[in-house]
């Protein structure tokens, strides 16, 4: 029997910004969208999602005029990751 996959990083997009949240400190908001190469409002949805499970810490303020949004990843949203994949190995027979 296969264990389920968690269903919030079973999303191309939530899971491309879990991925690239995993390989650097932090990232803004615009980074994330030219990595993702989501939209703005898809990618914000995201983010939001990702927040309220406590994946992702995000910072909103201002440099200057303009709004600026910063994400990190948190220790329960590692776990979460890690998790993942090693479900998903169980799934490709990797282990």
């Amino acid at each position: 029997m296969f264990k389920q996959l968690d269903p919030l990083l079973h999303s191309e997009l939530r899971l491309a910004i879990m991925s690239i949240l995993l390989s650097v400190e932090e990232a803004d908001f615009n980074y994330l969208k030219e990595q993702t190469k989501s939209t703005s409002g898809n990618l914000s949805v995201q983010i939001d999602k990702l927040s309220e499970a406590g994946y992702i810490e995000v910072e909103r303020g201002f440099v200057g005029k303009r709004t600026r949004t910063v994400c990190q990843i948190t220790p329960k949203g590692v776990e979460a990751f890690e998790e993942y994949v090693e479900t998903l190995k169980q799934y490709l027979k990797l282990e």
